[in-house]
């Protein structure tokens, strides 16, 4: 997998961060370290999946794995982003908030 591919490309899709980072010189640093996570994220999500899923395609499990890390991700940038503090948090947020500080069930 290309992990630093994929931190990168989700990093670049908020101008603001990016802009942000490549500013300060924290680009390179920080698309490694979010790289290590998803990996991390990747392989947890694989070994949940397997032991849900018995008997499902490995490849499939790796693909679903993959899916819910990178969404995790996503959201944490989202949540990384400068917002407007007079925003108010859409639903949407508030539930994956709740879920990325909730333990798996």
């Amino acid at each position: 997998m290309q992990y630093k591919t994929i931190a990168l490309g989700l990093i670049q899709e908020n101008p603001e961060l990016h802009e942000r980072l490549r500013s300060s010189r924290t680009l390179l640093s920080t698309v490694n370290s979010y790289a290590t996570e998803l990996k991390a994220s990747h392989e947890t999500w694989k070994e949940q999946l397997s032991q849900s899923k018995p008997g499902s395609d490995p490849s499939q499990i790796a693909s679903e794995a993959m899916e819910l890390a990178v969404q995790e991700l996503i959201d944490r940038l989202s949540s990384e982003s400068p917002t407007d503090e007079s925003e108010a948090l859409s639903l949407d947020a508030a539930m994956n908030f709740l879920r990325r500080h909730s333990p798996p069930a």
